[in-house]
């Protein structure tokens, strides 16, 4: 891979129009682009709710033409997390629209992770293991154990299950490194924060390049490209930055 193929951009916007001007503006400078919950609520939103039909085919046109400008370098956050049946058939859906990737909570249980990797057809499952949002704490508080700890349990139920990838902080990356039943998962981290980006309300971050070095495949990035800083310039500015610093780190890893 190119060292922009590694990038996936989150489009957390809340209009199709909004969403489809990222896409053409970056589509050349990224790898792939994320769509959660935000928007794929506010694409319901945009063709349930306007007051005119005519302004809801508008909106459905939008939509029509952003996933055709995609051609299928979708990572689908629906992190599904419901009962197996319920998890295998939002699958069977899913990988209709012909997405790159797509993923279930690890927490949903290994049955329902089964389900999402039988019906995933040509996409790729990645499991949801503890978001970067959530500090030690809150992690003892849900799950009953540190981050790592829980990162890597989730990581190998996801191995034994068959999934293709684990969507982890880049934090955990080193402890999955020392778990050979991990190795052949893809890592797919969000939480990353380049030095010019605020934090935010991540938690456990890191920078690109630190997570590349760590053994990070793929990089979820959203407000440091979407909303970049005045100084680093517009979305595209942002993408080719990060770009350059994912290939100074592979260079560095290589030459380790």
């Amino acid at each position: 891979m190119k060292a922009k193929d590694r990038i996936i951009v989150a489009l957390d916007v809340n209009t199709p129009k909004k969403a489809l001007e990222l896409v053409k503006e970056l589509k050349d400078y990224v790898g792939c682009f994320k769509i959660g919950l935000q928007f794929i609520n506010a694409m319901l939103s945009s063709i349930i709710t306007p007051e005119t039909e005519t302004w809801a085919i508008q909106n459905l046109e939008s939509i029509r033409k952003l996933f055709a400008a995609l051609s299928g370098n979708i990572l689908w956050d629906g992190k599904f997390d419901d009962i197996p049946n319920t998890v295998g058939g939002a699958s069977q859906e899913v990988v209709k629209i012909g997405v790159k990737m797509f993923n279930v909570h690890a927490s949903a249980g290994k049955e329902a992770i089964v389900q999402a990797v039988a019906n995933k057809g040509n996409s790729l499952v990645l499991g949801v293991t503890v978001l970067t949002t959530i500090d030690e704490d809150e992690c003892l508080s849900i799950f009953g154990g540190r981050p790592d700890r829980k990162v890597a349990d989730f990581a190998l139920t996801l191995s034994h299950s068959k999934a293709d990838g684990v969507i982890c902080s880049a934090q955990e990356l080193k402890i999955l490194a020392r778990h050979p039943g991990t190795s052949k998962l893809l890592k797919v981290t969000p939480g990353i924060r380049p030095k010019w980006a605020q934090t935010g309300d991540q938690k456990r971050v890191m920078t690109p390049g630190e997570a590349i070095k760590a053994g990070a495949d793929y990089l979820v990035i959203g407000r440091p490209i979407t909303q970049p800083p005045e100084e680093i310039g517009n979305w595209e500015d942002a993408a080719k930055k990060i770009a350059r610093e994912i290939e100074q780190a592979l260079k560095e890893k290589g030459g380790e």
